[in-house]
Order: structure tokens, then C-alpha cells, then sequence
């Protein structure tokens, strides 16, 4: 009798003690944690997601180059969508019913219950009309949104472009959802993270009609978006403005770089387009256009094409030559054209001289004693162990690797391996005469344009270059890379630079009181006419700026990119341009439709 009593009151305590906990969850739940009645609310809540604004880009002298202006998208949340006036509302957006048809099926394959683009960039006119009927339409909503304007109508390849972003990123980064623009290309898709900002969120109270009564708590649970990070480019606006000018009608690309910092001055490629294309609701029918142009506007020449540098390339080999004593600044070669081909000039050459006439018999000498240093008396194994130390002195000048500039689609180019001879003509079974035309720049070498005015800064800094790069960096951040030549080596091709404007092949390049420095290149066209490539640097003491430009299909190096050249390094230095005839002459010049002679 006493053991059921016992359990009675064993009983009747856990009763007890189990009312007393669920009062206790029950008035938490009640008084203290409101997430259970949030839950519930969420029935009758809308969030609407707040965009910021996203960063805006200016150039080196702050004129803003990508600014914002408002634009509005039409959202849908198919669950909520019910019987509406379809002829009504299609003509309020402008678009057929079998449009609409096929938008709202897009919609459900993402989510019945998550919004999602119906109707991309609205204009102000069309948001006006359709915030009149609204109510009417139950499911669709408006998000405030911004579209990328250009004023300047340049630099395009360089800025980038935004698209909607693909379902593939959205399962990668938990941040974007389906409608939302991310940056694909250019500073707009490398500095994504930076521009984006953070989005923000409002709570509304909506009827049972779907219609807004009011912030929910007075906003309490809103959290406002974060613009983006404004970003200063080194890019001078006015000085794009004027490569894309002087390149019109012509394919190629102009790089200029001031080579105290490696900061990118101007980044042309040619044939462009209008950046404002890829803006607004006609941005997929003009990228396709582009896309299928013919002349490819949209490859960026400057950072993706790989050309032979031809005779620019000559003063490496004469400063790897130097360095490794293979030669003296005194060494002198006759023009012999019987070893390779070459124009008229007086010869014999020291290696000023060389440069100032650009002898290519010279260089093959030249080559041939940085190959054949007599390390081994077996000639294959001899030019194996030239070769390597000369292809280690190449990728001291940013050479056959990617320079990191912070664009992304950058190319190495091509600085061919002992392992690439080997295979093709077996392992120890090639020497100097299998390569010699490496050494005047022709070949199985490629070089990229911004690789070719990085170099051109590394002859104006004597031996160093740093990172070249579009966004401005604190110079803590700047990355300095030294070539292991030694510097009065570089004095020397410095002097000879300026000889070769004022006396010798880039004598089109001349600015009045600036001492130029540059070199002339005509690389081989297998496919056509030759390629125009010339480099220099100005003023020849403290530069300021190191320029490259490459014209495609035009000829020799000195009758159209130095000129090209020599005005961007005017305009940069003095902020004018004193030579209207040659301003008109590469004006004029059209080498797409064949309206100049080469040369």
C-alpha cells in the first residue's frame, strides 16, 4: 500500500514538474523570444531586398570614368501570382503575351516562392505608369536598381561590363541570388567584391490581396545596403580618349605606363566599341552583334594578343649579351646578310650603333655568342646551357609569364623551352642555327602589348619594373622586380634609344624639347603585310612615361606606331599637341579598310 502511494507521488511530480517547464517555455516564447510569432508573420510579410549603389570608378585626375543612374526591375513571386488582365499589363511593360508566358514559366523553374526578374531595367516612364496599377497585379513587385553609365565613351575592354548573374555563381556565392549583376569582365568583374557593396533588407506588412500596409515594426527588423567602394583608377581619361583616336581604323592596341610606379596610363585595343552598349535591356542583342563581329572587338589586343616583338626586342638580347660578357659595348660585327637579311645601313656596328640602325646580322652574332660560350666542347649540349641561362635572364624582364596585372585575361606569351626543342628535334639533336631568329625577335617568341611597355619601363627605370596596374595602390603595395642587369648597361641602350629617334629609324617619333627614347620593330606577317611595333620612353632623365604601341598589317615600325607613340607622349607631357600634320596623317590613316599605304 505504501509503495502505490509512493508511486503516485512520484507521478503527480512529474506532472508537476513537466506543467511548470512548459509554462515556463510557454511565456519565453510568449513574452521574451518573438522568433515563433515572426514565423508566423512571415505569412503575411514581405521582404524586399534593398540593392546598394554600386562603387563608382574615376580616373587618375578624379573625372568620374562609371557612374550610376537609376533603373528599376520587375520582380515575380509565381505562388502569389493570380488572375490579372494580361493584355492590360503586357502593354503597361511593352512586351507580347507569349513573352509574358515564357517569363513566368522562367520564373517558377527557379523558385515558386523566391522573386526573380520578370522584366529587366524598366525607364522612369514605364516604373510611373506601372506604380498606377500595381494592386492590380498581384505577384509582381518593383525593385530599385542603378545601370552603368559611361561619359566618356571609352576604355570599354579596360572597365568591363556587368551581366545578370548565372545560376552556377549563385550556387557558388551564398551572396547573390537569381537577378542579381555581377561584374564579367574588365575592373568591374576584378574588383567585384570591392563595387558590390552590401545589400540591405525592408519588411513589409502586406493584406490578404498582397498589397503593402506598412514597415513591419517601423522598420526595426531593416537593415540598410552598403555602396560600394569607389575606386580610383590610374587610367588619365583624356589620354584613352586620345589612344582610341589615334587607333581607329586600325587593329592593334597602344599601353603606356608610368614607370615609376607602375601605373597603367592608358590600355587601347583596336577595333573597341562604345562601353554604353552593354547597358540597359538591349545589352544581350548588342553583345551579340559584337560577339560576331568580324573584327573581334571585344578581344582585348592589349592584354590577349600574342605577337612577335621583332627588332624591339633586339636591346634584350644586347643587355643579356652585355650582363653574361658574351660581348662589350665595343664588340663590333660587320652586316653580313648572307647569315640573315637586312636593310641598308654603315657597318661595321658597336652596340650603339646596332640599336640606332637595328642590323639584324648583328644580333645574330650576338645570339650566337650568349648560346655558344664554349661551357662544353659537345656544340648541343654548349647551346642547351646558353639557352637556359638566356631563357633565366628573359623571365627577369616579365617575359613569357603573366606580369599579375589586376585585369583578369592577361597572357603569358610564349618564350619557347629546351623541352619544346627536344621534342621537336630530339633531346641534344638542335643548336644556334636551329634558333637564331629568336634573336632578333622572330620565332617561336610572342609577346603581349602590356609586356612590351613593361618593357619599355624597365629601360626607363634602368634595370626594374613594378606590377603594372589599372586601380590605384598604396606604395607598400607595390611589387618591384629587378632584371639582374646591371645599370650602366641600361645607360648605354638608354643613349642609344635616343639616337635611334633622333638619327635613326624612329625619326617620326620626335617631340620638340623632349628627349625620346625609343626602338623601332617590323615583325614578320607569314599571313600579310607586316606589323608596325615600336617602344619608347620620355623624358630620357626622371621618364614619365613608357609607351608601346603595335598596328597591325601597316608596315614598318617607324613609319606608324612611333608617330602614334610620339603624340600620346606629347599629349601626356605637355597636355597639347603641336604637330596638326601628323595628327591628321595617323587621323587619316585606316589600315581596316585600306585606305593607307604601308609605310
Amino acid at each position: 500500500m505504501q509503495d502505490l502511494s509512493s508511486r503516485k507521488e512520484i507521478v503527480i511530480l512529474i506532472f508537476i514538474t513537466v506543467g511548470i517547464i512548459f509554462l515556463i517555455r510557454l511565456f519565453y516564447i510568449q513574452v521574451i523570444d518573438d522568433s515563433y510569432k515572426l514565423s508566423a508573420e512571415n505569412n503575411v510579410l514581405r521582404y524586399v531586398t534593398e540593392y546598394p549603389a554600386r562603387g563608382l570608378v574615376y580616373d587618375r585626375n578624379g573625372k568620374v570614368m562609371v557612374y550610376n543612374q537609376p533603373a528599376y526591375d520587375l520582380m515575380v513571386i509565381p505562388k502569389h501570382v493570380k488572375t490579372l488582365d494580361t493584355l492590360d499589363f503586357c502593354n503597361l511593360i511593352d512586351i507580347t503575351k507569349d513573352e509574358f508566358l515564357v517569363k513566368l514559366k522562367k520564373a517558377k523553374r527557379y523558385s515558386y516562392y523566391k522573386p526573380s526578374i520578370f522584366q529587366e531595367q524598366l525607364n522612369s516612364e514605364t516604373y510611373a505608369a506601372l506604380q498606377e496599377k500595381m494592386y492590380k497585379f498581384d505577384g509582381f513587385l518593383v525593385y530599385n536598381r542603378s545601370l552603368r553609365k559611361y561619359p566618356y565613351n571609352a576604355a570599354a575592354s579596360l572597365l568591363g561590363y556587368i551581366n545578370e548573374v548565372s545560376g552556377r555563381i549563385i550556387e557558388k556565392d551564398s551572396y547573390y541570388s537569381s537577378g542579381d549583376y555581377i561584374g564579367a569582365s574588365g575592373v568591374e568583374k576584378s574588383y567585384e567584391k570591392e563595387l558590390r557593396g552590401k545589400k540591405g533588407v525592408k519588411v513589409f506588412m502586406v493584406d490578404v490581396f498582397n498589397r503593402v500596409k506598412s514597415s513591419f515594426r517601423e522598420g526595426a527588423h531593416d537593415t540598410l545596403p552598403e555602396p560600394g567602394t569607389n575606386l580610383k583608377s590610374t587610367i588619365d581619361i583624356e589620354l584613352q580618349q586620345l589612344g582610341e583616336k589615334l587607333m581607329k581604323n586600325k587593329r592593334g592596341s597602344l599601353v603606356a605606363i608610368e614607370p615609376s610606379t607602375g601605373e597603367i596610363l592608358a590600355m587601347v585595343t583596336s577595333p573597341t566599341y562604345d562601353p554604353n552598349l552593354l547597358v540597359g535591356r538591349v545589352r544581350s542583342e548588342n553583345y551579340l552583334k559584337l560577339q560576331r563581329d568580324t573584327l573581334v572587338p571585344l578581344f582585348n589586343r592589349a592584354l590577349m594578343a600574342q605577337y612577335p616583338p621583332g627588332s624591339i626586342f633586339k636591346l634584350v638580347q644586347a643587355l643579356i649579351a652585355l650582363q653574361e660578357k658574351a660581348i662589350t659595348p665595343q664588340t663590333m660585327f660587320t652586316c653580313n646578310k648572307r647569315l640573315v637579311n637586312c636593310h641598308n645601313h654603315p657597318y661595321p656596328l658597336d652596340v650603339f650603333g646596332s640599336i640606332q640602325h637595328s642590323c639584324n646580322p648583328y644580333y645574330y652574332m650576338v645570339f650566337k655568342r650568349i648560346l655558344n660560350q664554349g661551357k662544353s666542347s659537345n656544340i648541343f649540349i654548349d647551346t642547351e646551357i646558353g639557352f637556359a641561362k638566356w631563357r633565366e635572364h628573359i623571365g627577369n624582364f616579365g617575359l613569357g609569364q603573366r606580369l599579375g596585372v589586376d585585369i583578369l585575361s592577361e597572357q603569358r606569351g610564349n618564350i619557347p623551352t629546351i623541352e619544346y626543342y627536344d621534342k621537336i628535334y630530339g633531346r641534344r639533336h638542335w643548336k644556334f642555327e636551329t634558333v637564331y631568329s629568336l634573336g632578333i625577335g622572330q620565332g617561336e617568341i610572342l609577346v603581349v602589348p602590356l609586356q612590351m611597355a613593361n618593357l619599355a619601363a624597365i629601360f626607363a627605370n634602368r634595370g626594374y619594373y613594378i606590377t603594372p596596374h589599372v586601380i590605384k595602390k598604396n606604395n607598400s603595395d607595390m611589387d618591384i622586380h629587378y632584371t639582374k642587369i646591371e645599370e650602366k648597361y641600361f645607360n648605354l641602350v638608354a643613349d642609344a634609344m635616343a639616337e635611334v629617334v633622333m638619327r635613326g629609324t624612329a625619326r617620326r617619333a620626335q617631340v620638340d624639347s623632349i628627349t625620346v627614347c625609343g626602338k623601332t620593330g617590323t615583325a614578320e606577317n607569314p599571313h600579310g603585310e607586316d606589323h608596325s611595333v615600336f617602344i619608347a620612353f620620355a623624358p630620357k632623365y626622371n621618364p614619365q612615361i613608357a609607351v608601346s604601341v603595335y598596328v597591325e598589317n601597316s608596315g614598318f615600325g617607324g613609319t606608324w606606331a612611333a608617330p602614334i607613340a610620339s603624340l600620346i607622349i606629347e599629349k601626356y607631357l605637355t597636355r597639347r599637341l603641336s604637330n596638326q600634320a601628323k595628327l591628321n596623317r595617323i587621323l587619316e590613316a585606316d589600315f581596316i579598310h585600306k585606305t593607307a599605304e604601308p609605310n
